[in-house]
């Protein structure tokens, strides 16, 4: 008879005192680490061969974790370097909807919203101004409004040079574009091909996650804004406006 699974110590109790000669078994066997740890790493390679089961937990993770949008691309990359196989894009787009959905639900306050190329966590409408207000009391710099004419030429215009943006706004751009460069809302593009080879600048990547926009084209349309309801004649462009007062100016 074997008695490997039960306690040894209990069987020579048990041998002792109803006055057995002989105990129905052998010595003491050394536990079977080698054993336990082909068992672990057996249960490690099932669970890594099938990851379905929590690729939505996967995704979700890296969302939160980015710094920025992180695109499609990224996160199939990302996942099939961790688990060493290969994802359908029509796979993971599924999962991608499922978890949109799910933070849907009324229960959490904040949603996956695809911006820049990318999908990030952002904080649902309804809590916008409660938010605000803690970004108002925990932020001290502001874009001035220099800055803030300045990148919207930027953005409506790009690529356009420093002599454009000053011929636009009628002053030096100098410190307004240095300011953009430093916090990364706008880019240098490239160079022009007239005479100097001026820089171009352009939006950047971060330009379009600061304002919370998937492309562009979310941009509002000069259309959009509201005219002066009190206005006689045409309101002329803001070159003309420029040329204009030049020219008072000289004369």
């Amino acid at each position: 008879m074997w008695y490997g699974v039960i306690d040894e110590g209990y069987l020579i109790r048990q041998a002792y005192f109803f006055g057995a000669k002989q105990i129905p078994f052998s010595k003491p066997r050394k536990p079977n680490f080698r054993y336990r740890r082909l068992c672990t790493e057996k249960k490690l390679f099932l669970r890594k061969k099938n990851p379905l089961k929590d690729l939505a937990q996967h995704i979700e993770s890296l969302i939160f974790a980015a710094e920025s949008p992180i695109g499609m691309e990224e996160i199939r990359d990302c996942l099939e370097e961790s688990f060493g196989l290969q994802f359908h894009p029509e796979e993971l787009d599924r999962t991608l909807t499922e978890i949109k959905d799910k933070y849907q639900q009324d229960v959490y306050p904040f949603e996956i919203v695809e911006i820049a190329g990318g999908y990030q966590f952002l904080t649902k409408g309804a809590y916008h101004h409660t938010v605000g207000i803690y970004l108002k009391q925990t932020t001290k710099k502001r874009l001035s409004r220099s800055a803030l004419e300045t990148l919207s030429i930027i953005a409506y215009k790009q690529p356009v040079s420093k002599s454009e943006l000053e011929k636009i706004r009628g002053v030096n751009c100098d410190y307004a574009i240095q300011k953009l460069l430093e916090k990364e809302l706008v880019s240098i593009t490239g160079r022009s091909d007239g005479p100097g080879r001026a820089l171009l600048y352009g939006s950047s990547p971060k330009f379009m996650d600061y304002f919370g926009l998937k492309s562009l084209d979310d941009l509002p349309k000069p259309k959009d804004f509201k005219e002066p309801e009190n206005q006689i004649g045409e309101q002329a462009s803001i070159e003309e406006d420029y040329q204009t007062s030049s020219s008072g100016e000289e004369e």
